[in-house]
């Protein structure tokens, strides 16, 4: 099982980004996929989630902003970011619900 994520970068107050993450060794498009984030000095939390079905949940700090989206034919799934803010500077993660393996992550800062 592995877990790629891109499209991290440095973006201003009120820019936009879209993140990637290919999934392997699993049945991608069985999977419930979940992106999550972790800021300097807090915890791991909980993002977003794209299930199989089409279904997709958001913690209520980022709905309206952010979008989960996937594309099961690149074992993909994406993440758009609109309307950053200073507190959406993490490392953001990808993962199959449930896995225990880790991607690398990928770093986003919002500042101006």
């Amino acid at each position: 099982v592995q877990f790629v994520e891109s499209g991290g970068g440095l973006v201003q107050p009120g820019g936009s980004l879209r993140l990637s993450c290919a999934g392997s060794g699993f049945r991608f498009d069985e999977a419930i996929m979940i992106w999550l984030r972790q800021a300097p000095g807090k915890v791991r939390e909980w993002v977003a989630t794209s299930a199989p079905g089409g279904a997709t949940f958001y913690t209520d700090s980022v709905k309206g902003r952010f979008t989960v989206s996937r594309d099961n034919s690149k074992n993909t799934v994406y993440l758009q970011m609109d309307s950053l803010g200073v507190d959406d500077t993490a490392v953001y993660y990808c993962q199959e619900h449930g896995s225990t393996t880790w991607g690398q992550g990928t770093q986003v800062t919002v500042s101006s």
